[in-house]
């Protein structure tokens, strides 16, 4: 499902730079809602089998305003963080299981690193519960449903 593979394989010890390009579909999220590629522009550190990657995922959303129905889009740049270890390399398989449930600490298994599902869902945490086109946004006119942002309507006060 995902387009977000981080191939550690071919990264040496140390700091890297990478960019990972995937489309909506690559990431489970809707293509009508995110139009444009994704990208992932990454500081990944690697460090014997642990793996630390750091960076900025760049999006842009299309939405409909709450207060008038546009479609408007919303440019995203959330910070993106996480740590990965190899399966196994825990000293206990209970400290693996305590380390599974923390949001940032993932497992991989020496080749892949899949980042596809922690993108998706740190793109779903930038979107808005209630997006708004513009911070002034005059709505639409409650009984004649005029776009108040285009100017009054004929609407009696």
């Amino acid at each position: 499902m995902s387009a977000m593979i981080l191939d550690l394989a071919t990264l040496p010890t140390g700091r890297s730079q990478v960019e990972l390009d995937s489309d909506a579909a690559g990431l489970g999220l809707a293509v009508s809602e995110w139009p444009r590629p994704i990208r992932a522009e990454l500081g990944v550190e690697k460090n014997g089998e642990r793996v630390s990657v750091r960076g900025r995922l760049l999006a842009t959303a299309e939405l409909d305003c709450v207060r008038c129905l546009k479609r408007f889009e919303l440019s995203v740049r959330p910070a993106f963080e996480i740590y990965a270890e190899r399966a196994g390399a825990a000293r206990r398989p209970r400290e693996e299981d305590e380390l599974e449930r923390d949001d940032y600490m993932m497992f991989h298994d020496g080749r892949r690193l899949d980042l596809g599902e922690q993108a998706r869902e740190t793109l779903l945490l930038e979107i808005p519960v209630a997006p708004h086109c513009r911070e002034d946004c005059a709505g639409l006119c409650p009984r004649c449903g005029a776009d108040l942002n285009e100017g009054p309507c004929g609407c009696v006060t």
